[in-house]
């Protein structure tokens, strides 16, 4: 049979669960044991199963049972217990009784501990007086006088937790992987979504081919998506994540939609000082360089001459789909070359030239 210090700790699983005790594995011919207690809530209910993984750790052998717990708390903890767990680093369940000056008073077992308050809460940190009345579980990171001085640390809990979340994502979700997740906010940059509780960035220009400037205007909080993963530094805590990437890439049909020559009524999407970029179709921009205006000089100040959203008929010179590059020139519209279609086409049979005066004359 293994042998174990207290306080000894590893990861085992869940053999079978009664009325008043947890049975947990031990490689061996006999089961560890943990007070169900442990995992009940208010209500009663239990939330631990068979086949389910724990962290637990030794407390001793009664009787001829090996003993264990994920924590150590409520009135049954006394000092050796409590001293047994800051040596080991086995968490406590303690109440916090009252705040007092500089943090909390926090009764565990029989004694009473003091946790100050840079050490009460992890990230999402409450008012101080909302931990007051709350049942939590610390770690010990002091023990002094016999129990008389006992310092606290209930961020530390969450830090162990956190980490060991990471530790588990970083496994499952890695750079390529795609995931489901949900929109937390919408920024001006993007907007970040929660991915099994961890919280990654979706930058605006991976939202959509289309050039988007207000995430809002697509996304809303709550939308439920399904993004892969561009970049996952869990060292930082840095995940970016695209909804583009699982889109179809309109550049994919480009060349045979866009063939040279082809002429499209397109609107300008953006103005540089070197040319307007005219929006073809979803997600695809050609540009017009600035020497293929007439009229200009290469020091004008396109943005004094045209403006975002304004219509332009342009004619396809040049495409690389490849490179996303479509080089376009200004053409006449559609609107014109049909009326000119029409002036044409209304010449007299003698060949004389058609005059609009003259056919309302003749109304």
């Amino acid at each position: 049979m293994n042998r174990f210090n207290i306080g000894d700790s590893f990861e085992t699983s869940v053999v079978a669960v009664t009325d008043t005790t947890v049975f947990v594995d031990l490689n061996a011919k006999s089961e560890g044991v943990i007070d169900v207690a442990e995992f009940k809530d208010d209500e009663g209910n239990v939330s631990v199963k068979e086949g389910d993984k724990l962290k637990v750790f030794f407390t001793g052998e009664v009787h001829g049972e090996m003993r264990f717990t994920t924590k150590i708390g409520g009135g049954k903890a006394d000092n050796t217990m409590i001293e047994n767990a800051y040596k080991g680093g086995i968490p406590v369940e303690g109440h916090v009784e009252a705040e007092i000056k500089g943090g909390y008073q926090v009764k565990i077992g029989g004694a009473r501990a003091f946790c100050p308050y840079s050490q009460m809460g992890y990230k999402k940190r409450e008012e101080p007086a909302a931990y007051v009345g709350k049942t939590l579980t610390f770690i010990i990171t002091e023990y002094k006088n016999d129990g008389k001085d006992i310092l606290v640390s209930n961020r530390k809990i969450g830090e162990s937790e956190h980490a060991q979340t990471l530790g588990k994502l970083a496994q499952e979700i890695k750079e390529g992987a795609i995931v489901e997740a949900t929109v937390e906010s919408i920024e001006k940059f993007g907007a970040f979504v929660n991915i099994q509780g961890f919280r990654a960035l979706l930058p605006i220009s991976e939202i959509s081919f289309d050039r988007i400037s207000d995430a809002g205007s697509v996304l809303e909080v709550g939308q439920e998506l399904k993004v892969q993963v561009l970049k996952a530094d869990w060292k930082n805590e840095r995940v970016s994540v695209s909804l583009k990437a699982l889109l179809a890439d309109p550049w994919e049909e480009a060349a045979k939609k866009f063939p040279v020559g082809t002429k499209v009524d397109g609107k300008i999407s953006k103005i540089m000082d070197f040319g307007l970029f005219i929006n073809l179709d979803k997600g695809i921009d050609g540009l017009v360089h600035i020497s293929e205006l007439e009229g200009l000089s290469a020091n004008t100040n396109l943005r004094k001459v045209y403006k975002v959203g304004q219509e332009m008929s342009v004619v396809v010179e040049k495409i690389d789909a490849e490179s996303k590059r479509i080089g376009l020139v200004p053409a006449t519209s559609k609107e014109q070359d049909e009326t000119s279609a029409k002036y044409l086409s209304n010449q007299d049979d003698d060949g004389e030239t058609y005059n609009p005066f003259a056919v309302l004359l003749k109304k």
